[in-house]
């Protein structure tokens, strides 16, 4: 049997390699399915609010026990092979490489001088209108999604794999499915998406943290400011409707010296955010590849940590034992 640590490092490796592997059925895409069947069950029968939470037990079943069944009958016919699919599944719950991929996307587009494209392969992974932005604006949104993904689709599933395993891997990707197809703010999904808009800022609470405090750390190697990337963190780490995603970004504009957030349109409307960080120099498409390279460093210091944490915790667990 190889050991969870070593599952990781070997998922990591795969998603390195070969990024989303669409050539299977993802499961954040049955997850996805799950959810809408949930929503559909609940609400037939319950108050939107109690909806969303039973939505969110019954998505949390589902995932969990799916996830454990197939390791365990796998691990039945032969631990290798249940090893195998442990690590595939793991491998699925990283998007380091397809982070890195889609907004070097949009820094290729922009050297390019193709500003359309630059602005159709960075709706791609922003919410914003950006049909209006220009080269700068552009830019600092694609900075501002490896910033705010490097915890959801890094860190916070490499923290919760050396917690749970596969199984707390892939229920954290449930959580954080659940809150970006509920988590909306209008009518439909107000009460119904209280719940796991909540459970998601409470999964990502400790990675997010955590993650925040490598990033400085992982500056100075790649000759960006750590000091001005931890003041900044200290200083601007609240500015953000999120109550997790503004430590990483503000903690990615120090280091890079420049300022994130601001205002942004959303379906025709402009809404004013607090700006994160400070305005030291205009935002390049340049910044894209530093912030890439930011993540990844950061993303690797934050599993070494995790994993000294995890084996300081063990060690600590047989003297807590009566």
């Amino acid at each position: 049997m190889i050991a969870l640590e070593y599952q990781i490092l070997i998922a990591i490796l795969l998603d390195q390699l070969f990024g989303d592997p669409r050539w299977l059925p993802h499961p954040v895409r049955l997850i996805g399915a799950a959810c809408h069947w949930c929503e559909q069950l609940t609400r037939a029968v319950l108050p939107p609010f109690i909806a969303g939470i039973a939505s969110v037990l019954l998505v949390l079943a589902l995932t969990g026990t799916t996830t454990w069944g197939i390791i365990a009958g796998t691990t039945l016919l032969h631990p290798w092979l249940g090893t195998a699919i442990s690590i595939l599944i793991l491998y699925t719950t990283i998007a380091a490489r397809d982070l890195v991929r889609h907004s070097t996307e949009v820094y290729t587009a922009l050297q390019g001088g193709d500003l359309p494209e630059a602005r159709k392969r960075v709706s791609m992974i922003v919410g914003r209108d950006t049909a209006g932005l220009d080269e700068s604006g552009v830019a600092r949104a694609a900075v501002e999604s490896v910033a705010e993904s490097m915890v959801d689709g890094v860190t916070a599933p490499l923290f919760f794999a050396l917690l749970g395993g596969p199984v707390g891997a892939m229920l954290y990707k449930a959580i954080n499915t659940m809150d970006s197809m509920f988590g909306y703010k209008n009518e439909h999904y107000r009460k119904f998406g209280w719940g796991p808009a909540r459970l998601d800022d409470l999964a990502n609470f400790v990675p997010a943290r955590i993650t925040s405090l490598m990033i400085p750390a992982a500056a100075f190697p790649l000759g960006l400011e750590p000091k001005r990337s931890l003041l900044l963190l200290l200083r601007d780490r609240f500015a953000h409707a999120s109550p997790n995603s503004g430590h990483s970004e503000a903690a990615v504009a120090g280091a890079l010296g420049v300022q994130l957030g601001g205002p942004n349109s959303y379906f025709g409307r402009v809404v004013k955010k607090p700006t994160i960080g400070d305005a030291t120099r205009p935002i390049e498409p340049q910044d894209i590849l530093r912030a890439n390279r930011l993540m990844l460093l950061s993303s690797a210091f934050t599993l070494l940590a995790c994993i000294a944490l995890r084996k300081h915790l063990l060690a600590l667990l047989p003297a807590m034992l009566p």
